[in-house]
């Protein structure tokens, strides 16, 4: 229903649209209606400084805004001015008497080659830069992904990731998309070890993505692991005793690595018991289905076995490109 209001608002085909609201119910179903209506959703997460998020607007320059009391509260009413706004949590909302059947994609010229998101960098490197990522890249890698990590409908996934980040697309797409539940995590229990706990247990999580940062937090807080959880761990380096401990308790644990410019997660590798007899980091392990991973040096030549080479990524989940940039 929501889908079609955005369409009857004039979104269209790679059009960013973008969305501030706080992590609810509400949040899944404007990012799904987003894609539906075939624009290009643009995350803003409510919590973040309400400078970074005008940035952002400024440069991506969306028409329109889907949002709730807390993003009109971050992005002040400067920003709100220039901008479309519609409310997700009005009490009684325009599209309710729109159709509940889903948007026909190809009535309205939607393509895997259009966007599906465009999220920024941290800018760590400078000024943020917004990626630019099609559906074909996205769907690559949920298929490749279902297939590695085995989901089913039986699975229930604890999602805790910023949808500023672009590993919220696999945490409420990869479940759903095989027909499993997503619990989503409120934004104060994402960082509180014993809140994550009483989630991890009162839900029976089957599946969890973090980072070794918050999978420390969680063991160090006196959490024994669960034999039936998927332990999926990504965004830095995992190390080799944080991995063994962390296998004790826990049905799989396979470690992640990708940047946002190829879609989420390019590479996975399983670990095993012994890792910790192997490794001092845990390695990032092989690329996905259709994804390569090079090492080559300064001239762009492989680098020998076991010498150090800069990575590069190609194929299915390279992405668009920088909006607005080369």
């Amino acid at each position: 229903r929501l889908a079609h209001h955005l369409i009857g608002l004039g979104v269209k085909p790679d059009q960013p649209v973008a969305i501030c609201v706080e992590r609810s119910p509400a949040m899944v179903v404007g990012l799904l209606a987003i894609l539906k209506a075939g624009g290009a959703y643009l995350p803003l997460d409510p919590a973040y400084p309400s400078e970074r998020l005008r940035q952002v607007l400024d440069d991506a320059a969306p028409r329109l805004l889907l949002c709730d009391a807390a993003g009109r509260a971050a992005l002040g009413a400067e920003a709100l001015a220039d901008l479309s706004v519609v409310d997700l949590d009005a009490a009684t909302p325009a599209w309710a008497d729109q159709s509940a059947d889903d948007p026909d994609p190809h009535a309205l010229g939607l393509t895997s080659r259009h966007l599906a998101y465009v999220i920024y960098t941290s800018g760590s490197t400078g000024t943020p830069k917004g990626v630019m990522v099609e559906h074909a890249s996205v769907l690559n890698f949920l298929y490749a992904f279902s297939d590695i990590a085995r989901i089913s409908e039986r699975d229930v996934l604890l999602a805790i990731t910023t949808i500023s980040f672009d590993i919220a697309g696999m945490e409420l797409y990869l479940p759903l998309g095989a027909g499993g539940t997503v619990v989503l995590a409120n934004r104060k229990d994402a960082p509180d070890a014993v809140a994550l706990q009483q989630l991890l247990v009162h839900h029976k999580i089957s599946m969890m993505q973090a980072t070794p940062a918050t999978w420390r937090m969680l063991l160090d807080a006196g959490w024994q692991g669960t034999p039936d959880v998927s332990v999926l761990c990504g965004g830095e380096a995992l190390p080799a005793n944080l991995a063994s401990r962390l296998n004790r308790g826990a049905r799989s644990l396979r470690n992640l690595y990708g940047p946002t410019e190829t879609t989420i997660w390019s590479s996975s590798f399983p670990i095993e018991t012994s890792i910790g007899e192997l490794h001092h980091n845990v390695p990032i392990g092989r690329p996905i289905a259709n994804t390569r991973v090079y090492l080559l040096d300064g001239h762009g030549a492989p680098v020998p076995f076991g010498a150090v080479g800069e990575l590069y990524i190609g194929g299915a989940g390279v992405a668009r490109g920088y909006l607005n940039r080369p």
